[in-house]
């Protein structure tokens, strides 16, 4: 099969821990052919069809890579070829681009679409990428979420508040833990809170209860194809914050799901698996859905390295029946 992976620029890939190498690497292990751009590379003309206008043709080196190793390390992939290839010339385009989901990557995802039109098939479905932004997907299931609200408006979170006492206040468009702030019973700091994230009721917000159960981690549970990895990775806020994230500095470790994390994973893969979302990443904390995400769900490495279950081939697997 002939792959194209729409992502970041492969030079800024930390190979250790990276999902689309991981991806990328167990592909290359079948014997499929690896092709990358960027979404900044599409292009459509009247008349034409959607092309990756500088597409790379890559065969891995075994290498890590300045940025993913250490110092000058050699490349982890070579450029054998660079040419226009149409998206409707590969068996698989896999939007791998890392958020934000700003203006760009929404055209991007009308560009991926319009060259579904053309015969393309692209994972995940550009549609559903548009149709699940990824703090509020999780409003379809209310019956997995803790208390939360979305609002613009101030007086609604300082109520939200007053009924819970111990608060989350997130921006609807962060990643990695950005802009997330957490509020206790004594109000501190909360107004200034309020007016950082929703500007004078510019901005829309999402506020939820506290959960105490952070402290065991914010656990990233993988769906495949519909069907959840049976271990997920628990990420573990450290030295007094409040976020699990990785990026904020969460330490990542891997544990079976539990009945609970099973049943969420079951009662939602499946619905997000029909709408062309091949692979899904659950956010849970406890025993409740805090985001659901879809653009570039990450963890492949570190669930493999420590329980020994290849998520990648799983993915792949996925990937290539469908």
């Amino acid at each position: 099969m002939d792959l194209l992976f729409v992502a970041d620029p492969l030079e800024t890939f930390k190979t250790y821990k990276d999902s689309t190498f991981a991806m990328m690497r167990e592909a290359a292990r079948r014997g499929h052919r690896l092709h990358a751009c960027e979404p900044a590379d599409l292009v459509w003309l009247r008349g034409g069809r959607v092309v990756a206008r500088q597409a790379r043709t890559l065969v891995l080196t075994g290498g890590v890579g300045g940025v993913g190793g250490v110092g000058d390390s050699p490349a982890w992939f070579e450029v054998i070829a660079t040419a226009e290839l149409a998206l409707a010339d590969v068996d698989a385009v896999l939007m791998r681009k890392d958020p934000p989901f700003d203006s760009e990557y929404f055209y991007a995802t009308h560009l991926l679409q319009q060259a579904e039109r053309e015969g393309a098939k692209v994972f995940n479905k550009p549609s559903a990428l548009r149709d699940h932004p990824e703090k509020l997907a999780i409003l379809e299931f209310p019956q997995f979420i803790p208390p939360t609200l979305v609002t613009r408006s101030a007086a609604a979170v300082r109520a939200f508040h007053a009924e819970h006492g111990d608060i989350i206040l997130k921006p609807l468009d962060g990643m990695g833990g950005m802009g997330i702030f957490r509020v206790g019973a004594d109000g501190l700091n909360l107004g200034a809170i309020i007016e950082t994230l929703n500007q004078d009721g510019a901005q829309t917000l999402m506020v939820q209860r506290y959960l105490p159960a952070i402290a065991q981690g914010d656990k990233r549970i993988l769906v495949i194809g519909g069907e959840p990895v049976p271990f997920c990775l628990a990420r573990i806020p450290q030295g007094g914050e409040v976020r699990g994230n990785l990026a904020a500095g969460g330490k990542g470790v891997a544990q079976p799901l539990s009945e609970r994390d099973f049943a969420i994973a079951h009662a939602i893969g499946p619905t997000l698996a029909a709408r062309g979302l091949l692979l899904v990443g659950l956010d849970v904390i406890g025993d409740s859905l805090t985001e659901i995400n879809v653009t570039s769900p990450t963890c492949f490495q570190e669930i493999t390295d420590q329980t020994g279950f290849d998520v990648a081939a799983r993915f792949v697997d996925a990937l290539t029946a469908g």
